[in-house]
Protein backbone atom coordinates (compact mmCIF):
# COMPACT_ATOMS: atom_id res chain seq x y z
CA UNK A 1 0.00 0.00 0.00
CA UNK A 2 1.21 3.39 -0.50
CA UNK A 3 2.74 5.36 2.16
CA UNK A 4 0.94 8.76 2.98
CA UNK A 5 3.65 10.99 4.21
CA UNK A 6 1.97 14.28 5.46
CA UNK A 7 4.60 18.06 5.13
CA UNK A 8 4.98 19.39 8.35
CA UNK A 9 6.65 22.21 8.24
CA UNK A 10 9.18 23.19 5.51
CA UNK A 11 12.27 24.68 7.49
CA UNK A 12 11.79 23.47 11.17
CA UNK A 13 8.60 22.65 13.30
CA UNK A 14 7.52 25.93 13.79
CA UNK A 15 4.66 25.96 12.12
CA UNK A 16 2.60 24.16 14.65
CA UNK A 17 4.08 26.50 17.85
CA UNK A 18 2.84 29.72 15.24
CA UNK A 19 -0.60 27.67 15.04
CA UNK A 20 -0.99 27.04 18.65
CA UNK A 21 0.19 31.02 19.77
CA UNK A 22 -1.53 32.54 17.64
CA UNK A 23 -5.01 30.54 18.49
CA UNK A 24 -3.54 31.27 22.21
CA UNK A 25 -3.48 34.73 21.65
CA UNK A 26 -7.33 34.89 19.86
CA UNK A 27 -8.75 32.96 22.72
CA UNK A 28 -11.26 34.39 25.28
CA UNK A 29 -9.46 35.11 28.13
CA UNK A 30 -5.89 34.06 27.17
CA UNK A 31 -3.44 34.64 30.04
CA UNK A 32 -0.37 36.46 28.47
CA UNK A 33 3.04 36.75 30.34
CA UNK A 34 2.45 40.89 30.63
CA UNK A 35 -0.98 39.69 32.65
CA UNK A 36 0.10 37.07 34.88
CA UNK A 37 3.29 39.38 36.13
CA UNK A 38 1.01 41.78 36.76
CA UNK A 39 -1.91 40.02 38.69
CA UNK A 40 0.68 38.50 40.49
CA UNK A 41 2.14 42.11 41.77
CA UNK A 42 -1.58 43.21 42.79
CA UNK A 43 -2.58 40.00 44.67
CA UNK A 44 0.92 38.48 46.23
CA UNK A 45 0.57 38.50 49.95
CA UNK A 46 4.37 40.14 50.53
CA UNK A 47 3.13 43.06 48.22
CA UNK A 48 0.26 43.59 50.86
CA UNK A 49 2.00 43.18 53.56
CA UNK A 50 4.51 45.51 52.16
CA UNK A 51 1.55 48.36 51.85
CA UNK A 52 1.08 47.85 55.12
CA UNK A 53 4.36 48.74 56.39
CA UNK A 54 4.20 51.25 53.95
CA UNK A 55 1.35 53.17 55.64
CA UNK A 56 2.96 52.43 58.91
CA UNK A 57 6.42 54.35 57.74
CA UNK A 58 4.02 57.37 56.62
CA UNK A 59 2.10 57.39 60.18
CA UNK A 60 5.96 57.20 61.76
CA UNK A 61 7.05 60.02 59.22
CA UNK A 62 4.43 62.14 60.17
CA UNK A 63 4.94 62.13 64.02
CA UNK A 64 8.81 62.31 63.85
CA UNK A 65 10.28 65.33 64.94
CA UNK A 66 7.91 66.84 66.71
CA UNK A 67 8.00 68.17 70.57
CA UNK A 68 6.95 65.50 73.09
CA UNK A 69 3.92 65.51 75.09
CA UNK A 70 4.29 67.95 77.63
CA UNK A 71 3.62 66.65 81.37
CA UNK A 72 1.15 67.66 84.64
CA UNK A 73 2.40 67.84 87.73
CA UNK A 74 0.34 67.74 90.81
CA UNK A 75 1.12 66.96 94.49
CA UNK A 76 1.97 68.57 98.26
CA UNK A 77 4.92 70.05 99.28
CA UNK A 78 6.62 70.23 102.22
CA UNK A 79 3.90 68.36 104.44
CA UNK A 80 5.18 67.56 107.87
CA UNK A 81 5.23 64.13 108.76
CA UNK A 82 6.05 64.19 112.04
CA UNK A 83 5.13 66.46 115.40
CA UNK A 84 2.20 67.13 116.55
CA UNK A 85 1.10 68.55 113.51
CA UNK A 86 1.61 65.45 111.44
CA UNK A 87 -0.20 65.24 108.06
CA UNK A 88 -1.76 68.49 108.39
CA UNK A 89 -1.71 71.35 106.04
CA UNK A 90 -1.80 74.02 108.04
CA UNK A 91 0.47 73.54 110.35
CA UNK A 92 3.63 74.68 108.54
CA UNK A 93 3.69 77.75 106.61
CA UNK A 94 5.92 75.77 104.13
CA UNK A 95 3.15 73.28 103.13
CA UNK A 96 1.48 73.73 99.88
CA UNK A 97 -1.18 72.08 97.45
CA UNK A 98 0.18 72.99 93.69
CA UNK A 99 -0.16 72.49 89.80
CA UNK A 100 2.62 72.63 86.99
CA UNK A 101 3.52 71.28 83.62
CA UNK A 102 6.88 70.47 82.28
CA UNK A 103 8.28 70.20 78.62
CA UNK A 104 11.15 68.29 77.31
CA UNK A 105 12.72 70.21 74.52
CA UNK A 106 15.12 67.92 72.06
CA UNK A 107 18.16 69.69 70.59
CA UNK A 108 16.98 70.65 67.25
CA UNK A 109 19.84 68.37 65.23
CA UNK A 110 17.91 65.45 67.82
CA UNK A 111 14.69 66.59 65.97
CA UNK A 112 15.73 66.64 62.78
CA UNK A 113 17.92 63.39 63.12
CA UNK A 114 14.34 62.17 63.67
CA UNK A 115 13.00 63.34 60.94
CA UNK A 116 15.76 62.10 58.71
CA UNK A 117 15.21 58.60 60.42
CA UNK A 118 11.62 58.67 59.84
CA UNK A 119 12.20 59.64 56.18
CA UNK A 120 14.59 56.53 55.54
CA UNK A 121 12.30 54.33 57.17
CA UNK A 122 9.30 55.43 55.10
CA UNK A 123 11.82 54.60 51.97
CA UNK A 124 12.51 51.81 52.70
CA UNK A 125 9.30 50.44 53.52
CA UNK A 126 8.79 51.56 49.83
CA UNK A 127 11.75 49.64 48.64
CA UNK A 128 10.84 46.69 50.49
CA UNK A 129 7.22 46.90 49.21
CA UNK A 130 8.70 47.58 45.47
CA UNK A 131 10.97 44.53 45.36
CA UNK A 132 8.27 42.52 46.64
CA UNK A 133 6.32 43.31 43.42
CA UNK A 134 9.51 42.67 41.54
CA UNK A 135 9.89 39.25 42.97
CA UNK A 136 5.98 38.41 42.15
CA UNK A 137 6.03 39.61 39.21
CA UNK A 138 9.40 37.63 37.76
CA UNK A 139 8.21 34.18 39.49
CA UNK A 140 4.81 34.57 38.11
CA UNK A 141 6.49 35.23 34.47
CA UNK A 142 8.63 31.95 35.31
CA UNK A 143 5.58 29.91 35.99
CA UNK A 144 3.79 31.33 32.98
CA UNK A 145 7.65 29.90 31.00
CA UNK A 146 7.56 27.14 32.31
CA UNK A 147 4.03 26.14 31.01
CA UNK A 148 4.40 27.72 28.05
CA UNK A 149 7.35 25.34 27.26
CA UNK A 150 6.26 22.39 28.11
CA UNK A 151 3.21 23.03 25.74
CA UNK A 152 5.46 23.58 23.27
CA UNK A 153 7.10 20.04 23.75
CA UNK A 154 4.01 18.44 23.54
CA UNK A 155 2.85 20.10 20.38
CA UNK A 156 6.12 19.23 18.62
CA UNK A 157 5.99 15.31 20.18
CA UNK A 158 2.53 15.02 18.88
CA UNK A 159 3.98 15.64 15.61
CA UNK A 160 6.24 12.87 15.94
CA UNK A 161 3.46 10.85 17.44
CA UNK A 162 1.52 10.94 13.94
CA UNK A 163 4.46 10.01 12.45
CA UNK A 164 4.81 7.15 14.34
CA UNK A 165 1.34 6.15 13.89
CA UNK A 166 2.56 5.98 9.93
CA UNK A 167 5.56 3.95 10.91
CA UNK A 168 2.92 1.42 12.22
CA UNK A 169 0.84 1.60 9.61
CA UNK A 170 3.50 0.76 7.30
CA UNK A 171 5.63 -2.12 9.68
CA UNK A 172 1.67 -3.77 9.28
CA UNK A 173 1.26 -3.27 5.38
CA UNK A 174 4.63 -5.33 4.96
CA UNK A 175 3.80 -7.90 7.27
CA UNK A 176 0.51 -8.31 5.51
CA UNK A 177 2.91 -8.34 2.12
CA UNK A 178 5.15 -10.45 3.85
CA UNK A 179 7.64 -8.08 3.02
CA UNK A 180 8.61 -7.91 6.91
CA UNK A 181 8.25 -9.64 10.19
CA UNK A 182 6.20 -9.37 13.29
CA UNK A 183 9.35 -7.73 14.74
CA UNK A 184 8.72 -4.54 12.77
CA UNK A 185 5.57 -3.96 13.92
CA UNK A 186 5.98 -4.32 17.37
CA UNK A 187 9.36 -2.22 17.30
CA UNK A 188 7.19 0.77 15.42
CA UNK A 189 4.16 -0.19 18.20
CA UNK A 190 7.21 0.34 21.31
CA UNK A 191 8.78 3.47 19.52
CA UNK A 192 4.94 5.35 19.42
CA UNK A 193 4.90 4.19 23.19
CA UNK A 194 7.63 5.94 24.09
CA UNK A 195 6.47 9.28 22.42
CA UNK A 196 3.72 8.89 24.28
CA UNK A 197 5.78 8.18 27.63
CA UNK A 198 7.69 11.20 26.82
CA UNK A 199 4.44 13.26 26.12
CA UNK A 200 2.79 11.76 29.76
CA UNK A 201 6.04 13.42 31.45
CA UNK A 202 5.80 16.46 29.92
CA UNK A 203 1.89 16.96 30.87
CA UNK A 204 3.10 16.15 34.17
CA UNK A 205 5.62 19.19 33.66
CA UNK A 206 3.01 21.09 32.59
CA UNK A 207 0.78 20.41 35.34
CA UNK A 208 3.14 21.28 37.39
CA UNK A 209 4.24 24.78 36.13
CA UNK A 210 -0.15 25.55 36.43
CA UNK A 211 0.48 24.74 39.85
CA UNK A 212 3.04 27.42 40.16
CA UNK A 213 1.70 29.45 38.36
CA UNK A 214 -1.75 29.02 39.85
CA UNK A 215 0.03 31.08 43.08
CA UNK A 216 -0.03 33.85 41.82
CA UNK A 217 -2.72 34.67 39.58
CA UNK A 218 -5.33 32.15 40.78
CA UNK A 219 -6.54 28.13 39.69
CA UNK A 220 -8.96 29.94 36.91
CA UNK A 221 -6.68 32.41 35.64
CA UNK A 222 -3.91 29.45 35.24
CA UNK A 223 -6.40 27.49 34.05
CA UNK A 224 -6.91 29.82 31.06
CA UNK A 225 -5.61 29.13 27.65
CA UNK A 226 -1.84 30.79 27.08
CA UNK A 227 -1.51 34.03 24.86
CA UNK A 228 1.07 34.81 22.43
CA UNK A 229 4.55 34.64 23.97
CA UNK A 230 6.36 37.82 24.24
CA UNK A 231 9.52 38.20 21.55
CA UNK A 232 12.40 36.43 23.58
CA UNK A 233 14.50 36.82 20.72
CA UNK A 234 14.97 40.39 21.44
CA UNK A 235 16.25 41.66 25.16
CA UNK A 236 13.34 43.72 26.82
CA UNK A 237 16.40 47.13 27.47
CA UNK A 238 18.89 48.04 25.45
CA UNK A 239 22.00 45.99 26.79
CA UNK A 240 23.61 49.20 27.81
CA UNK A 241 20.56 50.35 30.16
CA UNK A 242 20.69 46.83 31.99
CA UNK A 243 24.00 46.76 33.11
CA UNK A 244 24.26 51.06 33.85
CA UNK A 245 21.16 51.06 35.92
CA UNK A 246 21.94 48.48 38.48
CA UNK A 247 20.83 50.79 41.01
CA UNK A 248 17.03 51.14 40.21
CA UNK A 249 17.08 47.33 39.72
CA UNK A 250 14.68 45.78 42.19
CA UNK A 251 17.85 43.54 44.02
CA UNK A 252 19.24 47.15 44.55
CA UNK A 253 16.16 48.85 45.64
CA UNK A 254 16.55 48.95 49.54
CA UNK A 255 20.39 49.25 49.25
CA UNK A 256 20.19 53.67 49.60
CA UNK A 257 17.11 53.75 51.74
CA UNK A 258 19.39 51.49 54.25
CA UNK A 259 22.15 53.60 54.07
CA UNK A 260 20.25 56.90 54.58
CA UNK A 261 18.75 55.15 57.55
CA UNK A 262 22.58 54.52 58.58
CA UNK A 263 23.23 58.23 58.14
CA UNK A 264 19.93 59.01 59.90
CA UNK A 265 21.35 56.80 63.05
CA UNK A 266 25.05 58.86 62.87
CA UNK A 267 23.12 62.05 62.93
CA UNK A 268 20.94 60.85 66.14
CA UNK A 269 24.45 59.82 67.74
CA UNK A 270 25.98 63.76 66.78
CA UNK A 271 22.50 65.06 67.98
CA UNK A 272 23.30 63.87 71.69
CA UNK A 273 26.61 66.04 72.05
CA UNK A 274 23.80 68.94 71.72
CA UNK A 275 22.26 69.34 74.80
CA UNK A 276 18.68 68.51 75.15
CA UNK A 277 16.63 71.26 77.44
CA UNK A 278 13.41 70.73 79.76
CA UNK A 279 11.20 73.89 81.01
CA UNK A 280 8.24 73.71 83.72
CA UNK A 281 6.14 75.96 85.83
CA UNK A 282 3.99 75.47 88.61
CA UNK A 283 1.90 77.26 91.14
CA UNK A 284 1.33 76.43 94.44
CA UNK A 285 -1.56 77.39 97.29
CA UNK A 286 -0.82 77.35 100.64
CA UNK A 287 -2.75 77.89 104.42
CA UNK A 288 -5.44 80.22 104.60
CA UNK A 289 -3.87 83.56 104.98
CA UNK A 290 -0.75 82.84 103.53
CA UNK A 291 0.83 84.05 99.57
CA UNK A 292 0.41 81.36 97.24
CA UNK A 293 3.43 80.65 95.50
CA UNK A 294 4.71 80.13 91.54
CA UNK A 295 8.31 78.51 90.36
CA UNK A 296 10.11 78.31 86.79
CA UNK A 297 12.25 75.70 86.27
CA UNK A 298 14.67 75.38 83.65
CA UNK A 299 16.87 71.92 83.04
CA UNK A 300 19.74 71.18 80.45
CA UNK A 301 21.55 68.02 79.88
CA UNK A 302 24.73 68.05 80.93
CA UNK A 303 26.94 65.52 78.46
CA UNK A 304 30.00 65.75 80.83
CA UNK A 305 31.41 61.94 79.95
CA UNK A 306 30.89 62.10 75.90
CA UNK A 307 34.34 60.54 75.48
CA UNK A 308 33.07 57.15 77.12
CA UNK A 309 29.38 57.94 75.95
CA UNK A 310 28.38 60.37 73.08
CA UNK A 311 31.75 59.84 71.26
CA UNK A 312 32.00 56.13 71.52
CA UNK A 313 28.01 56.10 69.91
CA UNK A 314 28.85 58.19 67.13
CA UNK A 315 32.23 56.28 66.42
CA UNK A 316 29.98 53.11 66.36
CA UNK A 317 27.50 54.58 64.10
CA UNK A 318 29.89 56.12 61.42
CA UNK A 319 31.61 52.16 60.97
CA UNK A 320 28.38 51.13 60.85
CA UNK A 321 27.64 53.41 58.08
CA UNK A 322 30.48 52.69 56.53
CA UNK A 323 30.33 49.31 56.51
CA UNK A 324 26.78 49.62 54.96
CA UNK A 325 28.55 51.65 52.41
CA UNK A 326 31.13 49.23 51.18
CA UNK A 327 28.28 46.47 51.08
CA UNK A 328 26.51 48.39 49.03
CA UNK A 329 29.39 48.70 46.35
CA UNK A 330 29.87 45.52 46.83
CA UNK A 331 25.82 44.58 45.80
CA UNK A 332 26.55 46.54 42.55
CA UNK A 333 29.28 45.49 41.35
CA UNK A 334 27.74 41.98 42.34
CA UNK A 335 24.37 42.76 40.40
CA UNK A 336 26.31 43.93 37.21
CA UNK A 337 28.28 40.56 36.97
CA UNK A 338 24.95 39.13 37.35
CA UNK A 339 23.03 41.18 34.93
CA UNK A 340 25.65 40.82 32.71
CA UNK A 341 25.99 36.34 33.04
CA UNK A 342 22.53 36.98 32.56
CA UNK A 343 22.77 38.62 29.39
CA UNK A 344 25.61 36.12 27.94
CA UNK A 345 22.93 33.46 28.81
CA UNK A 346 20.11 34.73 26.94
CA UNK A 347 22.64 35.58 23.91
CA UNK A 348 24.33 32.04 23.98
CA UNK A 349 20.01 30.76 23.89
CA UNK A 350 19.52 32.64 21.43
CA UNK A 351 22.15 31.50 18.84
CA UNK A 352 21.06 28.48 19.75
CA UNK A 353 17.33 28.77 19.44
CA UNK A 354 17.94 30.60 16.10
CA UNK A 355 20.30 27.58 15.29
CA UNK A 356 17.85 25.20 15.72
CA UNK A 357 14.98 26.75 13.94
CA UNK A 358 17.24 27.33 10.70
CA UNK A 359 18.53 24.16 10.41
CA UNK A 360 18.75 21.26 13.07
CA UNK A 361 15.33 20.86 13.16
CA UNK A 362 14.53 20.53 9.24
CA UNK A 363 17.28 18.54 8.96
CA UNK A 364 15.98 15.69 11.71
CA UNK A 365 12.73 15.86 10.44
CA UNK A 366 14.32 15.30 6.80
CA UNK A 367 16.08 12.67 7.61
CA UNK A 368 12.87 10.86 9.63
CA UNK A 369 10.83 11.37 6.76
CA UNK A 370 13.70 9.78 4.80
CA UNK A 371 14.20 7.11 6.40
CA UNK A 372 10.41 6.52 7.07
CA UNK A 373 10.03 6.80 2.98
CA UNK A 374 13.38 4.03 2.49
CA UNK A 375 11.41 1.71 4.80
CA UNK A 376 8.12 1.60 2.92
CA UNK A 377 9.87 0.99 0.07
CA UNK A 378 11.96 -2.01 1.38
CA UNK A 379 14.63 -0.72 3.71
CA UNK A 380 15.50 -1.04 7.29
CA UNK A 381 13.33 -0.02 10.03
CA UNK A 382 16.21 0.18 12.46
CA UNK A 383 17.43 3.58 10.03
CA UNK A 384 13.77 5.25 10.89
CA UNK A 385 14.06 4.27 14.23
CA UNK A 386 17.50 5.72 14.59
CA UNK A 387 15.86 9.10 13.06
CA UNK A 388 13.52 9.05 14.93
CA UNK A 389 14.85 8.97 18.40
CA UNK A 390 17.54 11.32 16.98
CA UNK A 391 14.82 13.68 15.98
CA UNK A 392 13.32 13.58 19.22
CA UNK A 393 15.89 14.92 21.09
CA UNK A 394 16.54 17.58 18.84
CA UNK A 395 13.09 18.63 19.30
CA UNK A 396 13.36 18.29 23.33
CA UNK A 397 17.03 19.98 22.93
CA UNK A 398 15.05 22.66 20.92
CA UNK A 399 12.59 23.17 23.62
CA UNK A 400 14.81 23.09 26.72
CA UNK A 401 16.71 26.11 24.35
CA UNK A 402 13.59 28.05 23.97
CA UNK A 403 12.33 27.85 27.58
CA UNK A 404 16.30 28.89 28.82
CA UNK A 405 16.06 31.86 26.99
CA UNK A 406 12.92 32.90 27.90
CA UNK A 407 13.68 32.55 31.71
CA UNK A 408 16.77 34.33 30.78
CA UNK A 409 14.93 37.54 29.03
CA UNK A 410 12.30 37.35 32.27
CA UNK A 411 15.37 37.52 34.54
CA UNK A 412 16.12 40.40 32.85
CA UNK A 413 13.26 42.13 31.97
CA UNK A 414 12.20 42.10 36.12
CA UNK A 415 14.96 43.80 37.05
CA UNK A 416 14.31 47.26 35.73
CA UNK A 417 11.47 49.50 38.10
CA UNK A 418 7.66 50.87 35.78
CA UNK A 419 5.86 48.51 33.95
CA UNK A 420 7.72 45.71 32.40
CA UNK A 421 6.45 43.29 30.13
Amino acid sequence: MPLRIPCLFAQCALCVIGASALASAHAAGALTLEHAARIAAQRAPLVAAGRAREAAAAADLDRAGRLPDPTLQFGIQNLPVQGAGAYTFSADSTTMRFVGVSQQIPSTSALNAQRSAALAGSLLARADRREAAFGARQAAATAWVELWAAQRADALLADLSTQAVLAVDAAQARLAGARAGAADVLAARAQAAEIDNRRDAIAADANRARAALARWVGTARADAALGAAPDFAQLPAPEATLLDAVDSQAPLLTWEPRVDAARAALSTARATLSPDWSVSASYGVRAPGLPSMASVQVGVRLPLFARHREDADVDARAAELQALQQQRDDARRAQRARVAQAIADWSGWNAQVRRDQNTLLALAHDRTRTALAAYAGGASLQTWLDADNAEIKTRLVYVDALAARARAWVDLAYLLPGEQP
